[in-house]
């Protein structure tokens, strides 16, 4: 029995297999290929969860609509009965404004806390900081190696950005 093995790629596919390899390249305007090069058809789960969740927050956006503003008698010729009060109408989106407001100044907040002061040498040094060394390049021309990564010195940032000369 023969083993078949296939690579996939956007632009082509490799089938090797014992007795033979052939190479197929995909024409995008090929529309007997089916959905796609891998063999797997319909949709992928996330494009379904997305699907169904657009359609729910449109739906329940037009439920919460209907019953905020059509008047109750409306509401009673239609058969429903049982609604919640048009306060919350008003309420729930006021109160997950507030919670979203004071989301942001708590992380900004928090941020605040875990950032050291302006005055401490951990903004400027930390365990990952490396000292220029002193490179020497033996070779001339473009044969130059790359200089070893380090930290450019506050001093001569400094000297860049704010000695006008």
């Amino acid at each position: 029995m023969e083993e078949y093995h296939s690579v996939n790629s956007p632009r082509r596919i490799l089938s090797l297999s014992k007795r033979r390899a052939t190479v197929s390249f995909f024409d995008p305007d090929d529309k007997a290929s089916g959905f796609g090069l891998s063999g797997e058809h319909g949709p992928k789960p996330s494009e379904v969860y997305g699907f169904v969740g657009s359609i729910t927050t449109v739906i329940a956006t037009v439920i919460f609509l209907i019953w905020a503003y059509v008047p109750e008698p409306w509401l009673h010729s239609v058969g429903i009965f049982y609604f919640p009060s048009r306060y919350w109408a008003l309420a729930i989106p006021t109160y997950v404004m507030v919670i979203i407001v004071l989301a942001i100044g708590f992380y900004v907040g928090l941020n605040f806390m875990s950032t050291p002061p302006p005055t401490s040498l951990n903004t400027i040094f930390d365990e990952f900081s490396r000292e220029p060394s002193r490179f020497l390049p033996q070779m001339e021309g473009e044969e130059q190696p790359i200089e070893p990564i380090s930290d450019i010195s506050v001093n001569k940032i400094n000297v860049l950005m704010f000695n006008h000369q």
